[in-house]
Formats: structure tokens, C-alpha cells, sequence
């Protein structure tokens, strides 16, 4: 880091596209064979909201979203290995 003029220079990072607990939930959801209005109705998030997800228009699904999806799948929560993977928990 180059200190210049009263300004802290920053390397920038590789920005991902999409948070990748979608693709966690996209795998369960396609697993278990489960419809968006199923989900929906299991989850009370709309099944636009679960569309928009999995079709890449939303990047950054909210946390509570989330989890009521996790959990409508019969999941405890959400955690990363080592390597950074997103996985669903039992």
C-alpha cells in the first residue's frame, strides 16, 4: 500500500458476480426436487424473489431470506469449509 496525498491506495479484488449461497440452495432445491411455489409456501419468501436467485437477477439475496429458504429445505443454517465452499448444515 502506497500512502499518496493523505490517501490509502488499495490493490482491488476480483468482485464475484453472485453470492455463492445461491448456488448452495440452487443444489438442495434441484436435490430435493422442490418447486418455487412449494418453497414459497414453506418459506413465506415469494417465489419471484426465489426466481429472481437461482436466474441471476438478484446477487445479493437478503439474510433472512436466506435462512427461511435453509430452513424450508429442512436445514439448520449455512457454513463454509476451508476452501471457502458454501454448503447447506444438517
Amino acid at each position: 500500500m502506497a500512502k499518496k496525498r493523505g490517501f490509502i491506495k488499495y490493490k482491488s479484488y476480483l468482485f464475484v458476480d453472485k453470492d455463492p449461497v445461491i448456488d448452495a440452495l440452487r443444489t438442495e432445491v434441484s436435490a430435493q426436487k422442490v418447486r418455487y411455489k412449494q418453497l414459497s409456501a414453506a418459506s413465506g419468501v415469494s417465489s419471484t424473489a426465489i426466481s429472481n436467485w437461482f436466474h441471476g437477477r438478484t446477487k445479493r439475496p437478503q439474510f433472512c431470506t436466506v435462512m427461511a429458504v435453509t430452513r424450508a429445505l429442512g436445514k439448520k443454517g449455512v457454513g463454509t469449509n476451508r476452501a471457502g465452499n458454501v454448503y447447506l448444515t444438517d
